[in-house]
């Protein structure tokens, strides 16, 4: 279900985007796309993987009964908003800081951000070992919390139409970073991040709400047209970012990581 839901997102953004570009790119965009999903098909299979360890964490959390939501006396509806801003906060927006402030764990995250064809398949683009920090972290979050593993599929099937939404190459009307950008992160606001300038990098880390950013002074909101896609020290090698097995080789050349 999960996997169909995935797909089925990416098309939807993947033909929106096409559509209604927000900047028109002469590339070819089908090997760029093949490579972000060939990527893609590595952490699916860590995922299948993930799964074991996952059933074992909630099976644990459940018989031991620890974790914030245990703590809490909510009604199930309270319980649920907890656990998806909880969620939010630590699975996705700190683990998110993380891979960018860790020297080690940004040698794994520069495959994500070293793409100067930023579309709806870059939200797709990740090393295996960047989505190994994250799937860890996730599961470390939800014992934090106390979170079932209903809570944690519900968020997860959030994230994805999300994920997608904030990577296409769409153009959106100005209200909606005015509106929706109050809560949630809009693909305006996550367009910075993918800026090649590391003052631009280490912003706007949100996934799915806007909060944290605003609350934490990592929001940046500017003029998108001065956004230059890729990543400063990985321009020379621009040439091979859809090389699929440069890529994965890519945390382990130390001339890139001075």
């Amino acid at each position: 279900m999960r996997f169909g839901w995935l797909v089925g997102c990416i098309f939807l953004f993947w033909v929106l985007e096409g559509a209604y570009p927000y900047i028109k790119k002469h590339h070819n965009k089908k090997h760029h796309d093949i490579a972000n999903f060939t990527l893609l098909a590595f952490t699916m299979a860590i995922n299948v993987a993930f799964g074991f360890l996952a059933k074992s964490t909630f099976e644990w959390i459940k018989e031991a009964e620890v974790g914030l939501l245990y703590l809490l006396d909510l009604p199930a509806w309270g319980n649920l908003i907890v656990a998806l801003l909880a969620m939010d906060l630590l699975a996705q927006y700190t683990i998110h800081i993380l891979l960018h402030k860790v020297p080690f764990l940004f040698r794994f995250h520069t495959v994500h951000h070293n793409d100067t064809h930023y579309n709806a398949s870059t939200g797709t683009r990740h090393h295996p070992g960047d989505f190994i920090a994250r799937e860890l972290f996730a599961l470390l979050a939800c014992i934090i919390i106390g979170a079932p593993v209903e809570y944690y599929f519900f968020y997860r099937f959030l994230t994805i139409p999300q994920t997608y939404w904030t990577h296409s190459n769409l153009k959106v009307p100005a209200w909606v970073d005015k509106t929706v950008g109050l809560i949630f992160i809009t693909p305006n606001m996550h367009k910075f991040h993918h800026h090649d300038e590391v003052h631009w990098t280490d912003s706007n880390y949100g996934n799915v709400f806007s909060i944290w950013d605003r609350l934490f002074g990592t929001l940046v909101i500017d003029n998108t047209d001065k956004i230059n896609y890729g990543l400063d020290i990985m321009h020379a090698y621009d040439d091979k970012e859809s090389d699929v097995l440069f890529q994965l080789k890519i945390p382990f050349i130390k001339r890139l990581h001075k």
